[in-house]
């Protein structure tokens, strides 16, 4: 289960968007980064309230892909950017990850190298990615990570948004 400073952190990488958009990687998407189903349609938006329900329905598909697939224990920080990661490149991606048979070789000083091979969408080498893995290797190996909507908006003006190339 994702704690209240992980939701935070994932809610603070995602921004909240109330009306579709594409996403780096192409996906329609809308909200706290929910990538919009087949026979799901939002023509007039959402409000933050759907938004946060949708966002509770897909880290629920998280949590459950790092409860099943990861066979070690982890402390709750390195749950929580587990569960962002899988939240960010899906449970597919996350199961068929050198990241997650490494962690279940029992290594794990080598996740948060593993999390910065995440940096791709599109063929592209995206900052706000590149960004985002930084945080969540600091919340795994360290346990902390300063995740404050102020200073990712600082970061995203000089990085770009965390959703651009530069």
């Amino acid at each position: 289960m994702i704690s209240k400073k992980g939701l935070a952190m994932l809610k603070a990488f995602e921004s909240f968007v109330p009306l579709e958009y594409t996403c780096v990687a192409g996906r329609r998407t809308i909200g706290y980064g929910h990538v919009v189903k087949g026979g799901e349609s939002f023509p007039a938006g959402v409000s933050e309230a759907k938004a946060e329900e949708l966002l509770r329905q897909d880290v629920a598909e998280a949590e459950a892909a790092v409860a099943e697939l990861v066979k070690v224990p982890l402390k709750q920080c390195q749950k929580d950017a587990l569960i962002s990661f899988a939240f960010n490149i899906g449970r597919r991606n996350f199961a068929g990850s050198t990241l997650l048979r490494v962690l279940n070789d029992g290594a794990y000083d080598k996740v948060p190298q593993e999390l910065m091979r995440w940096v791709y969408a599109g063929g592209y080498v995206w900052k706000g990615l590149k960004l985002r893995r930084r945080r969540e290797a600091e919340l795994f190996a360290t346990g902390r990570v300063d995740f404050r909507p102020d200073l990712l908006l600082h970061e995203r003006k000089s990085h770009g948004k965390l959703g651009t190339n530069f």
